[in-house]
């Protein structure tokens, strides 16, 4: 085998290895789209976080998850689900929006230099 060969080889490995390691250490985040709405329709991520969203659609009509914030966009079929990776990110706040139901279906990620946890369901709370 030659130089550039054995070269060419071991970056597509190292590629490999390194895509599905970032894969695995993603936060997984799951929004629920029902009656063309987001739930959650506002996301608390730590900076510098990778997120693997999935998005459940509910509905009998699909919906397309769009963001210019984020630079995403994807279809997602009736009654289907789609996943997409986001991050790392730097603070602050991205919009998403349905784009066949713009006037329902939006939504936002806030990613903050706080740990933020969910407690009992109903509050969130924040540890800097």
């Amino acid at each position: 085998m030659t130089n550039k060969r054995s070269y060419q080889i071991s970056v597509a490995l190292f590629c490999a290895y390194f895509s599905i390691n970032t894969a695995i250490a993603a936060t997984v985040v799951t929004i629920d789209l029902k009656n063309h709405i987001f739930e959650p329709s506002v996301i608390t991520i730590l900076r510098n976080t990778k997120i693997k969203l999935i998005i459940i659609n509910h509905d009998d009509s699909p919906e397309e998850f769009d963001s210019f914030d984020l630079n995403r966009e994807k279809v997602i079929f009736a009654n289907s689900k789609a996943t997409l990776f986001v991050g790392p990110l730097p603070t602050g706040s991205y919009d998403f929006f349905g784009e066949y139901h713009p006037e329902t279906a939006i939504g936002k990620v806030i990613v903050t230099n706080c740990e933020t946890r969910l407690v009992d369901g109903s509050e969130e709370v924040q540890k800097c």
